[in-house]
């Protein structure tokens, strides 16, 4: 979404993210998975399905944030921001790649309401985008920090013996620091009080949803 795009042509180019990262489960990736060199596990049948409630869990968490990115992007003020939110959205590609990818080993599937999912967090984004540049990258650095520590406890909460799933969680932790990091460095601004907590809130709703639907 460059400099020399009109209005029209974001507008189209934000759609076709739209239907990709919705109803396209196994996007391409960039990188290969984590997991790729790692043996399936004999899971049993709890196993797998716990396992395959919690991935589908972080794929949801990276339909989401392909959203909150692109609806940042769409109200950015300057190309750099733009540039810096459509880079982040794009590493987010492997995730969602990624997980679909688990899902699909795991005989199961993405979520249901993955519209809803990603319609309301473009909402959100879009509306932090439209608070300032500041404040868009202090949402970023929030969300990836509460997307950071609810990986971490899904390391905790995977079956012991599966591996393919821990490599993949593991590695997307360490990219979302990495975002945050990133975020902070080019000038995000805190966010107030009240908002970290909301965000925590909407997104234990969605967790305990999506696990199941």
């Amino acid at each position: 979404m460059g400099a020399d795009l009109s209005v029209t042509d974001r507008l189209l180019v934000a759609l076709e993210r739209t239907l990709s990262t919705v109803f396209e489960p196994e996007p391409a990736a960039a990188r290969p998975s984590p997991a790729a060199a790692i043996p399936e596990a004999d899971l049993e049948p709890h196993e797998r399905r716990h396992a395959a409630g919690l991935m589908r869990i972080n794929h949801v968490g990276e339909v989401c944030a392909q959203a909150l990115y692109v609806g940042q992007a769409a109200v950015a003020r300057t190309e750099a921001l733009r540039h810096h939110l459509m880079e982040a959205a794009s590493e987010e590609t492997d995730h969602l790649a990624w997980c679909g990818a688990r899902l699909r080993e795991l005989d199961s599937r993405p979520s249901l309401l993955n519209p809803l999912w990603y319609g309301g967090a473009w909402t959100i984004g879009a509306a932090a985008g439209l608070i300032g540049d500041r404040l868009s990258l202090g949402f970023v650095v929030e969300t990836e920090r509460q997307v950071e520590a609810h990986l971490e406890a899904h390391l905790d909460a995977l079956p012991a013996a599966d591996a393919r799933s821990r490599a993949v969680v593991d590695q997307m932790k360490r990219d979302e620091a990495r975002h945050a990091e990133r975020a902070e460095a080019a000038g995000a601004a805190p966010l107030p009080p009240p908002i970290p907590l909301l965000m925590r809130a909407a997104a234990q709703v969605m967790r305990t949803v999506a696990y199941r639907l």
